[in-house]
């Protein structure tokens, strides 16, 4: 269905979103928010969750615009052995979102400016904000079901009023997590971009997050449930500009935000697990080479190389090598050569990141 008459309203949205059924929803949102948050500082090193999650989200993310990469060739492309174009894409995901976070942390704000920045290391070009018209959103069958703003001028003053919703607190006074979902909503059907609004909308999410203070570092993703709920992911965009339906979307992204918060709890208490086992078992059998340090090494990326323990451990490569080889054959990691170099894979990370056992959860 599409509503040839409709023209994208600027921000604030209409007064009254916070029906009973979005505040019921929204506590148990926050609820589950607050415990990862807390969660989160039980691994001892951030980057630890950054780095793994991140690449976690950008598959995700990704699958949803179809492109589509495997794990491994995604771990293989963290440490700069190049796979594939595809693999190569969602590893600039990643990359777009670590830059928008330190952005974020950094200035403790999230600007136009900064948009274009991530937009423009996500597809590795300067073509910023669309001046051109012509674009349509079209569904499956080639039918074009919405048409964005085609003027530059238009999608200018609308970026700019989107600004000021993201970044001014006094503009409107709505729960973060509702106005989370109005942002998302308005950045897509502004539809700023030629290419890679998607996936820069979805960055935006998180983002928005860390600016309020609901997280400290971006480790709620919500393109898992966005992926498995796609034809309802489409349809709340669709519906808020077909029938004012504001209600089901925000219910859809507070209901993403409960569940993948509460997925994201389980995954980071079983890498907590899996760190512990580790630490106890170098502690028994390898005491001279354990340290804190190390152990995060080994779960900072799921490929680890001589490279990382040389660097963070300032030892001479010859003693990092040593120190891997011993990991290894204590079980702890496995010791593979691609092309001419050596690289050791902690697999009992990369099956909790890949087949993690966490808790079922109910979308109703």
């Amino acid at each position: 269905m599409t509503n040839e008459n409709f023209t994208l309203p600027p921000l604030p949205p209409p007064q009254g979103l916070e029906t009973i059924a979005i505040l019921k929803q929204l506590s148990q949102s926050h609820r589950y928010l607050a415990e990862l948050k807390g969660t989160s500082k039980t691994i001892p090193n951030e980057s630890i969750l950054i780095n793994t999650l991140t690449l976690q989200e950008a598959k995700d993310s990704s699958e949803i615009e179809n492109i589509v990469t495997t794990h491994d060739d995604l771990y293989k492309e963290n440490i700069l052995i190049h796979t594939n174009p595809a693999t190569k894409e969602v590893f600039n995901y990643a990359q777009g979102l670590k830059l928008g976070f330190e952005i974020v942390r950094k200035e403790q704000l999230l600007l136009n400016k900064h948009i274009l920045t991530i937009q423009k290391e996500l597809l590795e070009n300067n073509a910023g904000f669309r001046t051109q018209a012509g674009t349509k959103l079209v569904n499956s069958q080639g039918q074009t079901v919405y048409t964005p703003p085609q003027s530059a001028t238009e999608v200018l003053d609308l970026m700019s009023n989107l600004e000021k919703f993201i970044n001014d607190n006094d503009f409107s006074d709505l729960d973060p997590l509702i106005k989370m979902a109005i942002i998302h909503y308005q950045f897509e059907s502004i539809h700023p971009f030629y290419d890679g609004n998607g996936r820069t909308g979805r960055i935006i999410n998180i983002l928005y997050l860390v600016l309020q203070g609901l997280l400290d570092i971006p480790i709620l993703y919500l393109s898992r449930y966005i992926t498995q709920n796609k034809a309802e992911y489409y349809q709340v965009l669709q519906d808020v500009r077909t029938k004012s339906d504001w209600e089901h979307l925000i219910l859809y992204f507070l209901k993403s935000v409960e569940i993948t918060a509460i997925q994201t709890i389980d995954l980071i208490t079983n890498i907590n697990v899996l760190m512990q086992n580790y630490k106890d078992k170098l502690r028994l059998e390898l005491p001279k080479i354990y340290s804190q340090d190390l152990l995060n090494i080994l779960f900072k990326n799921p490929y680890t190389k001589i490279e990382f323990l040389e660097k963070e451990l300032g030892i001479a490569r010859q003693t990092a090598s040593i120190y891997l080889d011993k990991i290894a054959s204590i079980g702890l990691l496995e010791k593979v050569k691609i092309k001419n170099s050596n690289y050791y894979m902690n697999n009992s990370l990369i099956d909790c990141l890949t087949n993690s056992n966490v808790r079922e959860t109910n979308k109703n």
